[in-house]
């Protein structure tokens, strides 16, 4: 027993020291009790949480919005394997053709989403603003994941299109970041495609994910190369993997000019005083608001980002003209002399994960 005299500590505070110091007496007395049975019971809930840390955390994003049936497919099947710690960073809407932007000057909204099985939330802004928030460490309490995939993308990304897909975009800017990515995107085609051919094409990429993380763990995936999965339009019939270099292709876009009464609101536009981009930041702001207060509502916890930045000038006396764009219906490199080693490393790692399937 310890004394203690002329004593300058609170009476509260010493009282808690001289409780612990009488508990850790009683707990070596029990361990010197040779007749104590060793106890059999375990916590499951602690079990559970500490064999779900212990297994590699994959982030998942995307370009087409967090319940876009790619992402959730594809989520469903990971939580299902039982072998990663799943967690997802997506756009709350369809940010597919957003390429690798990010939101300055605005408020981002981050909303918690429930799906089952993995730590979710939706972003109000790009892929690029999820996957550069998510690996900040201001929303989720790991350091990094050990991978991101990118998608299930509605719709091919192939050639140039690389640079406007905003689910290439994403896996990107983990790559920028030092995080080992994955984009997959299916080349949905119009009256043929069908919701379910998401779930043939998770089944397609799967054993690609699964040899991923094995080979990101031992050190042997492709150094400083993000993947592009392109899924044939039906998924089931494919007949392996091959590994393609980018090609130049794009659509062609199709600019031409539009009478203001083809917009119904285009009439106001005009006749404000404040320019039109300045309005539709306004409207953007509008949104978002609207959304988080919604969410509000039915009791999603909600976290805000934000950065503050002036606005632009308006002036009455310019010109506006509207324009509507007729929209026509492979490793990703940091740096091009990095290419022949790069596509050497990738196809003998496509070629070892194909024969064993994530085995």
């Amino acid at each position: 027993m310890t004394s203690v005299k002329n004593n300058f500590l609170p009476p509260g505070l010493v009282s808690n020291l001289q409780e612990v110091l009488s508990s850790r007496k009683g707990e070596e007395d029990n361990s010197n009790d040779k007749s104590t049975e060793p106890s059999t019971c375990t916590s499951v809930e602690n079990t559970s949480e500490a064999e779900e840390n212990s297994n590699p955390i994959v982030l998942v994003t995307n370009g087409d919005g967090i319940e876009s049936p790619g992402l959730v497919f594809l989520v469903q099947a990971l939580v299902h394997e039982g072998l990663y710690n799943v967690h997802v960073c997506a756009p709350q809407s369809d940010k597919s053709v957003s390429g690798h932007s990010v939101t300055l000057q605005e408020t981002i909204a981050v909303t918690s989403a429930n799906i089952k099985g993995a730590k979710a939330y939706e972003v109000s802004g790009t892929p690029v603003d999820c996957v550069s928030l998510a690996l900040s460490g201001a929303l989720f309490s790991w350091s990094k994941p050990l991978l991101v995939i990118s998608g299930i993308n509605q719709g091919s990304s192939c050639g140039n299109h690389m640079f406007y897909s905003g689910v290439v975009a994403g896996a990107r800017e983990a790559l920028i970041s030092g995080v080992p990515s994955l984009s997959i995107s299916l080349n949905w085609k119009k009256n043929e495609s069908q919701e379910s051919h998401f779930k043939d094409a998770v089944a397609v990429c799967l054993p690609l994910i699964k040899a991923a993380v094995r080979d990101i763990e031992k050190g042997t995936f492709p150094k400083s190369c993000s993947l592009h999965i392109e899924i044939p339009t039906s998924p089931s019939t494919n007949k392996g993997f091959k590994l393609t270099k980018q090609s130049m292709w794009r659509s062609v876009p199709s600019w031409r000019a539009v009478s203001a009464n083809r917009n119904p609101s285009a009439g106001h536009f005009m006749s404000n005083q404040q320019s039109l981009g300045i309005q539709l930041a306004q409207l953007g702001r509008d949104a978002s608001a609207a959304g988080a207060a919604r969410r509000v509502t039915t009791q999603k916890k909600n976290v805000e980002i934000e950065s503050i930045g002036a606005a632009g000038k308006s002036d009455a006396n310019r010109v506006k003209k509207y324009f509507r764009l007729e929209v026509a219906i492979t490793p990703v490199l940091l740096s091009q002399h990095m290419e022949t080693d790069i596509r050497v490393a990738a196809s003998d790692w496509i070629s070892s994960a194909a024969l064993t399937g994530g085995q």
